[in-house]
């Protein structure tokens, strides 16, 4: 495994970067990127840390020492652990990053037993199992289309959307455009596969792909949007931005420009069935919604202690109506840790003795986190309201010797210093009100997919897992119990005879 001095290493490998009309030509000793690199650096020296090796690391039946959730679990303790090495991982940035390595862990953790799966492309998925549990790298994954015009089947869509464009002994020639490359710039690989399915049509089938590419592979281009990192490095401090200064997951769009891809990275080629059916066929939906679940815990963990913290500064802590906000966010905190363990500890069997996070309490996490996170963001800014505009510009405010006097008086809080008080204000800003607060509302609410979509597959799963006749069999149990002449049993007595 890598520690954070290889990961940062790994990065200086000539990758093509473009942002504010720049090609960058190093990522780790940019402003717009080297704080985040330096996150992530620091989950990758915890795999080496002596005291939290133990929680985050465990070993294949190869004797490869992994990261647990790179591992596929073969047991309701082996799930809770990886679900714990996740959340152990996630605490280092306050669940403000969501993807982490081990996010795509969720789909390479299942290369190894649903190898079979990847007709034609078998041992490819072998081989990167156990290169992805040796090695940890961060890939990254753009399985949406962009947004031009998805009224329009695949096959009108060929100069935009991700194609093959030739064929050749030792692999393919991709072209076209994927969205969206969360922390695309600042990881190892790509993965390139499809959310929305690929139509059974003959022109469609040179979008049925599935492939890992290399981040510098040439013809790759990496079109950063708006660096938030860099704006708080420009305008402010750690001190004004927090957050975005170090916890940035720079999104991007990635345009594969007539790129090299050889078949030992392909996983599957003008199959329309593989294509379609990776997602729910090798439990890549069940894992990687364990991972959004326990990172989405974590982070309300934190926005509790903000919540509760903000209060006490303010005094309104007593308030029957801000303790009442608090208990509404403790208890989605509740919530979410619950489905957590539930994820793990009831699983659903999966091939060759691997077992996979319950779907059902999974279903119900993708639906509930969209709704949640917008109720919350409104309860900070009711409970907390004219507290997140009652600040000072910057730090150097504080360096003003003929304003400090005014801050140090006017600015404090209920035992709590100018400074204290400003500090964790800036942080609550930094956290809903800022661009990089923005920008994790948006996340959490697409998170899991567009909204509509979640709750179809809700019912869906429900219907195919039978949970739905199970539903409506219970309803006709209670409806079976009487007639029109009055009770069927002899449980109750019949009042009119």
């Amino acid at each position: 495994m890598m520690d954070g001095k290889d990961y940062i290493e790994s990065l200086r490998d000539g990758r093509t970067v473009f942002l504010n009309g720049e090609k960058i030509d190093d990522v780790t000793t940019h402003p717009a990127y080297q704080n985040s690199i330096r996150s992530m650096a620091r989950l990758y020296d915890a795999l080496h840390d002596p005291k939290s090796a133990p929680t985050l690391t465990t070993k294949t039946k190869a004797g490869i020492t992994t990261q647990k959730f790179f591992k596929a679990s073969e047991s309701a303790q082996e799930l809770l652990e990886a679900r714990d090495a996740i959340a152990e991982w996630s605490k280092l940035s306050y669940g403000f990053m969501g993807r982490t390595p081990d996010y795509k862990a969720a789909f390479t953790a299942h290369l190894g037993p649903y190898a079979d799966f990847y007709k034609g492309f078998e041992d490819n998925a072998r081989r990167w199992y156990e290169k992805t549990t040796r090695e940890v790298p961060f890939c990254n994954h753009t399985i949406i289309n962009p947004q031009m015009d998805r009224s329009k089947p695949l096959h009108e869509n060929k100069d935009v959307f991700v194609r093959v464009v030739k064929e050749r002994d030792d692999g393919i020639i991709v072209s076209g455009a994927k969205m969206v490359g969360t922390s695309a710039a600042i990881t190892n690989y790509n993965f390139v596969a499809n959310y929305s399915p690929v139509d059974l049509v003959e022109d469609d089938l040179d979008h049925a792909l599935i492939f890992f590419v290399e981040m510098n592979a040439p013809g790759l281009k990496i079109i950063s949007r708006q660096s938030y990192e860099l704006t708080a490095a420009t305008s402010g401090s750690p001190f004004d931005y927090p957050l975005s200064s170090r916890f940035d997951e720079n999104d991007a769009v990635i345009v594969l420009d007539n790129v090299f891809v050889p078949w030992e990275n392909v996983f599957a080629y003008r199959n329309v069935d593989i294509a379609n059916g990776f997602r729910a066929k090798t439990g890549w939906m069940n894992r990687y919604t364990l991972h959004g679940c326990t990172r989405f815990a974590v982070k309300l963990d934190f926005m509790a202690g903000l919540l509760m913290k903000a209060t006490e500064m303010s005094g309104t802590k007593g308030f029957r109506g801000v303790q009442a906000s608090i208990g509404q966010v403790i208890a989605w905190r509740n919530t979410f840790w619950g489905l957590s363990t539930a994820m793990a500890a009831e699983p659903e069997k999966g091939e060759n003795g691997v077992v996979l996070p319950n779907l059902q309490y999974a279903t119900a996490y993708r639906v509930l986190a969209p709704t949640v996170w917008p109720q919350l963001k409104e309860i900070f800014e009711t409970v907390v309201a004219g507290g997140l505009i009652q600040v000072p510009s910057s730090a150097k405010d504080f360096a003003n010797p003929e304003l400090r006097p005014y801050l140090d008086q006017y600015y404090k809080g209920s035992g709590a210093d100018a400074v204290e008080r400003v500090k964790l204000m800036k942080m609550i800003w930094d956290s809903i009100g800022t661009e990089f607060g923005g920008r994790n509302e948006l996340y959490e609410i697409n998170y899991a997919g567009n909204q509509d979509n979640i709750r179809l597959e809700t019912l869906r799963m429900a219907d195919v897992s039978g949970q739905s006749a199970k539903y409506k069999s219970f309803v006709d149990e209670a409806m079976s119990d009487y007639d029109l002449d009055g009770w069927t049993n002899d449980t109750w007595i019949n009042a009119h005879k």
